[in-house]
């Protein structure tokens, strides 16, 4: 008998129906131990026990699937002195061991830069970290290319 492949997909957070969300602030209350029971965890984010069981094993924080994982980020940087030692220095301290560097030659002022990163010792939450890089100054935009097993 062959087992079913499964597929997996990255959702934007507001597309989520309200019963996943719950499902996920109720993991997160039982992994931080807040909470001593799912019976408390459900009722503290105002889910049903079944809600919860129907999802839990279903859906879970990005952070957690990229997890010893390699994730290709894209970047459109302005070209300014320090910008890649900046960027990168930002990615490090967040705990990411860079893997490869591949940055274009800057064209009107606008260079590309495409990093591969290992998250095994990531320290903050991948959306934090993408937050974090789409402040710095001379960062136009940021992607996420692909995320697979390192």
């Amino acid at each position: 008998m062959s087992a079913k492949k499964e597929k997996f997909y990255l959702v934007r957070e507001d597309f989520l129906p309200d019963g996943m969300k719950k499902t996920l602030e109720a993991k997160k209350l039982l992994e931080s131990q807040k909470v001593d029971s799912i019976h408390e965890a459900a009722r503290q984010v105002g889910v049903s026990r079944s809600v919860f069981y129907k999802y839990r094993d279903a859906v879970f924080p990005f952070q957690h699937m990229v997890k010893e994982q390699m994730i290709t980020l894209f970047f459109h940087l302005e070209d300014q002195t320090g910008a890649l030692s900046h960027l990168l220095s930002v990615v490090a301290q967040a705990g990411c061991n860079i893997l490869t560097i591949h940055q274009t030659i800057p064209i009107h002022g606008k260079a590309n830069v495409t990093l591969s990163l290992n998250t095994n010792g990531i320290t903050i939450e991948i959306d934090q970290l993408l937050y974090d890089l789409k402040q710095i100054e001379f960062v136009n935009q940021v992607e996420i290319l692909s995320s697979g097993v390192s």
